[in-house]
């Protein structure tokens, strides 16, 4: 069955992020393991995201996207530099930082409403409060009417907008998403991303966004970060200069294809590289 995309228009959150949400990566190199088993996932890699920006990182497989969004998630340590979220050093997870992996990650005992409030409960926000949170952002994402099921009962894309959902409860500054829609179907992907961009415009974070699909990269970015074939590092600080907000005829525009050629480019050479290195 089709997921069609219903939104509500709910009131906006009442405490916006605007403002809130720079990170600063400064020669940030990881390596997992020692001696000649080590592996360099990241090389030494520095880029500053300004509050409010949305950013893609896009890079050949294996390239370390994945593990530099870690880093900014407090999931990975750096093995050189630090990362920084309005200026305090990331040494952990916290609120102010939203993940949103490609598997759903929600509580399958838990219905729809008590994922997206248990974040809140597990802050301190009183049962009252957490259910309010609660509603707000599953109206945000057009599933308020959803609330009482549970998570088999919906459908992938439908799994995913409770995510991003139950990933904004805490109001984080920063939202970091993991090819979060890289398990749905052709259509499903592109009415999420017009939902993404809606539910961005509305509550004003930072949005890092990992994906190995270029198209998908320049219809929702600000800028386009490419890395390089392993060990990853930032190779190219691509400017999207499309208008907003983005509508899916700007797919044949000029800038468009000028963006997606110059993405394309960059990927092919990086993964010729990464193929090369392998097959020695």
């Amino acid at each position: 069955m089709l997921d069609v995309l219903k939104f509500n228009k709910p009131e906006p959150p009442k405490k916006q992020a605007i403002g809130k949400g720079r990170i600063k990566i400064k020669d940030v190199s990881i390596t997992f393991g020692q001696g000649p088993s080590a592996h360099r996932a990241v090389e030494t890699t520095s880029i500053d995201i300004e509050a409010g920006e949305f950013v893609c990182i896009l890079g050949p497989s294996g390239c370390g996207k994945s593990t530099l969004l870690n880093a900014i998630a407090g999931y990975t340590k750096p093995t050189t530099g630090k990362v920084t979220v309005d200026d305090i050093e990331v040494k952990g997870p916290g609120p102010d930082r939203g993940m949103v992996f490609q598997q759903y990650s929600l509580l399958p005992w838990k219905t729809v409403y008590e994922n997206v409030a248990f974040g809140p409960k597990m802050s301190g926000a009183t049962r009252t409060e957490a259910g309010s949170v609660a509603n707000t952002f599953l109206g945000l994402v057009g599933l308020k009417k959803f609330g009482n099921r549970y998570p088999a009962e919906l459908s992938g894309g439908m799994q995913q907008r409770v995510g991003i959902a139950r990933a904004l409860a805490n109001y984080p500054s920063v939202l970091l998403m993991d090819e979060p829609f890289g398990a749905l179907d052709a259509q499903t992907r592109l009415m999420m991303q017009e939902s993404l961009l809606d539910i961005w415009r509305n509550f004003g974070t930072t949005v890092v966004f990992v994906t190995h699909d270029v198209d998908e990269a320049v219809f929702l970015a600000d800028r386009v970060l490419i890395m390089s074939a392993a060990p990853g590092r930032i190779i190219e600080d691509v400017r999207v200069k499309l208008e907003r907000p983005r509508t899916t005829d700007m797919a044949s525009s000029p800038k468009y294809l000028e963006a997606r050629q110059f993405c394309l480019d960059t990927i092919r050479s990086e993964s010729r590289k990464a193929f090369a290195e392998q097959n020695k």
